[in-house]
Formats: structure tokens, C-alpha cells, sequence
């Protein structure tokens, strides 16, 4: 096969390998869904992002600087910042033994796992910070134990880091047992065979071909937890500057009526949300080059 088929889309390829058919939907039916889809985005996304950017920059950029820089704004972008790290760097953790045990051992119990993980996208993040504030709060089952040994979860960071971690939980696992399932135990086999231990198997084999969708998991999970807004409104309580996250001081400056600052705090989460996007489609593309790299690669053998 010559090297511009191979410079082909996989689609292209397909179809010529085994004689597919490509039909085409009617002119006009492709000009209403297109249309359709992009007057969607133009309405319920890019015209809300040019809004939050109008809004912040409507009294000067002296006054979104000012907004952005100001001391309870930095502490809130600090302690998001902190708390989504330790997050992502957590459930990275639990994400990669839960998928790698999903998906490489059988065992008892294994689908009660899998709905476990699943469990926060069916859950209001509101009911789980409910749940924390009922399990940790001085009223709460393990409360009058915390007092007494001067504990203090609810209403200060552990209680954010817990809401964050509950609400990000799934991610990286779901975005990675997909991966993991259909690269399927060959080369893992292979491996075995050759003396490698775990750890080698694991850094050699299993994390360069799961790289590039890992990265992906990371991103959504970022997203996700400096994005949280629900659980972590019910058990932050709100004290400025030290338990307020951006998205709660976007809220805070917004019920005092400073409309200018709560539009600048909004702006920087729409630039994150924006550069993470970003981000999100070079790692689909990525995974989609590696894809084809190595469906070339099985289609020579």
C-alpha cells in the first residue's frame, strides 16, 4: 500500500480496504443540522463567554486588575488552586489502581466497584456536601468525636477537599478503562513472559499506551474540580478569604452587588475553562493519531 493512502484519514482507509460505501445526506438536510448546532453554540456558548468578557471589562481594565488582584480574590484563587491539585493528584492515584483492577484482574465484587465510581454522576453535588455536613458537622454521626479531639472538617479545607474529591471521583477512572479494556493483555502477557515485575509492566508497558489518555482524564478532572461549585458551597462556610473558592467569591461578589469584580473573578475561571479546551482537544487528537499509528502498524503485521 503506498504512503498517500497511509496519509489518509482511517475512515479513507477503511473504505478502500473493504469497499464501504460512503453516502451522503441531501444538501439541505446537512445545511439545517449544521446550522441547527452552530446556532446552539453561538446562543448557550459563545455568547455568554463574550458577555462575562464585556461585563468584566466594562468599567476598565484598571478595575478588572483591581478585581483580580484583590486579597480575598487571590486567597480564593489560592486555595482553588491547592484544593484541585490535591484532588486530581488523589483520584490520579485511585483512577489508574481502580481502572488497572478493573480491567486486568477478575475478582468478586468487581461490577459493585465500577457502580461505586459511577455513583457521583448520579448524586447532586449538593446531597453529597449534605452527606459531609451530616457525617462531620457538630451535630453530625462523627461530630461531638471531632470536637473533642479538636478536628475540624466541616466549614473549613478537609471539608472542600472531600466535597472536591466526591464530586471528581469518577474521571480519570472512566476515562481510562475504556483505554485499558481495548488494548486488551498481550502485551502485559508478553511481557510477564520476558521477567518483567509489576512496576516494570506498569511504567514500560501499561502507562506509555495509556499516556495520551490520562492526560485527557487529568484535564477533565482540573476542570471539573476548580470549576465545583455545589458540595462545596454547602460545607465551605463561605468565610472570605479563607474557605471561599473562586466560584463561591464570583457568587459572594455578586450578592453584594459588585458586579464589575464578580464578572473579572468569572472572566479567569472562562480562561481557564477556554485554555483547558484547549488542552482537551490536542490530548483527542493525540489519542486519535496514536490510534491510527497503531492501526497501521496491526493492518502491516
Amino acid at each position: 500500500m503506498s504512503q498517500a493512502v497511509f496519509a489518509e484519514t482511517p475512515t479513507k482507509l477503511l473504505t478502500q480496504e473493504f469497499g464501504r460505501v460512503v453516502h451522503r445526506d441531501p444538501l439541505w438536510a446537512r445545511i439545517l443540522l449544521i446550522g441547527t448546532a452552530g446556532l446552539f453554540v453561538v446562543l448557550l456558548v459563545l455568547v455568554p463567554i463574550i458577555f462575562v468578557f464585556m461585563e468584566a471589562l466594562s468599567k476598565g481594565v484598571s478595575v478588572f486588575w483591581q478585581a483580580i488582584n484583590d486579597h480575598d480574590a487571590v486567597a480564593a484563587f489560592k486555595l482553588t488552586a491547592y484544593t484541585s491539585a490535591v484532588a486530581v493528584g488523589l483520584n490520579l492515584l485511585f483512577g489508574l489502581a481502580a481502572s488497572w483492577a478493573i480491567t486486568k484482574f477478575s475478582f468478586r465484587g468487581k461490577s459493585f466497584l465500577v457502580t461505586l465510581i459511577d455513583l457521583p454522576f448520579s448524586v447532586s453535588p449538593v446531597i453529597s456536601g449534605l452527606v459531609f455536613v451530616l457525617l462531620f458537622g457538630a451535630q453530625g454521626w462523627m461530630g461531638p468525636w471531632l470536637q473533642a479531639h479538636e478536628i475540624k472538617i466541616i466549614f473549613a479545607w478537609p471539608s472542600i477537599l472531600l466535597a472536591t474529591i466526591f464530586v471528581t471521583f469518577p474521571f480519570i477512572a472512566r476515562e481510562l478503562m475504556p483505554v485499558m479494556e481495548a488494548q486488551g493483555h498481550e502485551e502485559e502477557e508478553a511481557a510477564v513472559t520476558l521477567g518483567a515485575s509489576g512496576w516494570q509492566i506498569f511504567w514500560h508497558v501499561t502507562l506509555p499506551n495509556i499516556r495520551w489518555a490520562l492526560f485527557y482524564a487529568v484535564i477533565l478532572c482540573s476542570a471539573r474540580a476548580i470549576g465545583e461549585f455545589g458540595a462545596v458551597s454547602v460545607v465551605s462556610g463561605h468565610i472570605r478569604g479563607e474557605t471561599n473558592t473562586a466560584p463561591l467569591h464570583v457568587e459572594l461578589l455578586y450578592n453584594e452587588y459588585a458586579t464589575a469584580a464578580a464578572f473579572s473573578i468569572a472572566a479567569m475561571l472562562t480562561l481557564f475553562a477556554l485554555a483547558s479546551l484547549a488542552l482537551k482537544a490536542m490530548a483527542e487528537r493525540w489519542i486519535t493519531t496514536d490510534a491510527y499509528s497503531d492501526f497501521i502498524f496491526r493492518s502491516k503485521t
